[in-house]
């Protein structure tokens, strides 16, 4: 099958079988989900909700962490990955949309870039799961299950698997596809031993279709 037809067979598996698509991090407020999306860098999202709880019910909103220094910050979320850096981000972040932003998390992925410790990645989740935006955010999930399944072909880099999705998939899909190859990848196409024999969408999958031409060989041998 070509590119085109596979992404449709996978679309429209995911379309049928994966309704209920959306995040696993846990929030209230727009900004509570930009702190949750920041604190997830290189985190799994059940340590992050692990987190969050403490540092939302004293510092709910912008204008309440801006008054936290990242020392104190540093204290809820130390269990995270790289805590210091992430204090400073947040501590900083929160004094950025108070003063700049009224408290208001922007819906332009370009100022959001200018927030501290938000890049492309983290722009695109906001402006995908708070404003329903066509964008595409690649993490390690999306990139490896990308590949695998053959949607996206020979890609690099994050950027690469990000423009290829964005060409096939039609933008009123992009921001639930966001969550539905998140989701397979994390609990079915996972980086090891993927579980091809409980997977919907094996018929078109690539990776499934070359491990059987290689088990075919060898019982030919």
């Amino acid at each position: 099958m070509n590119k085109k037809e596979r992404y449709k067979l996978v679309l429209d598996w995911f379309r049928q079988n994966m309704k209920i698509a959306e995040t696993e991090l846990e929030y209230k407020t727009d900004f509570q989900l930009l702190v949750a999306v920041i604190l997830s860098a290189q985190c799994t999202d059940k340590r992050v909700n692990m987190i969050t709880p403490g540092l939302f019910e004293d510092y709910p909103d912008a204008k309440t962490m801006s008054c936290a220094t990242p020392e104190v910050i540093y204290e809820y979320i130390r269990s995270c990955t790289y805590p210091n850096s992430k204090a400073k981000h947040l501590s900083a972040t929160a004094k950025m949309l108070t003063e700049k932003y009224n408290g208001v998390v922007p819906d332009d992925v370009v100022e959001l870039q200018k927030l501290p410790g938000v890049g492309r990645k983290t722009a695109n989740v906001i402006a995908a799961v708070l404003f329903n935006q066509p964008k595409m955010p690649v993490d390690t999930h999306v990139f490896r299950v990308s590949e695998r399944i053959g949607l996206t072909t020979n890609s690099k880099n994050v950027l690469q698997t990000e423009k290829q999705l964005v060409k096939y998939i039609p933008e009123v899909d992009i921001p639930d596809a966001h969550h539905w190859l998140i989701l397979h990848g994390r609990y079915v196409c996972v980086a090891r031993s993927p579980k091809c024999e409980a997977c919907g969408i094996k018929p078109y999958c690539k990776f499934y279709e070359n491990r059987d031409k290689k088990k075919s060989v060898q019982k030919k041998r």
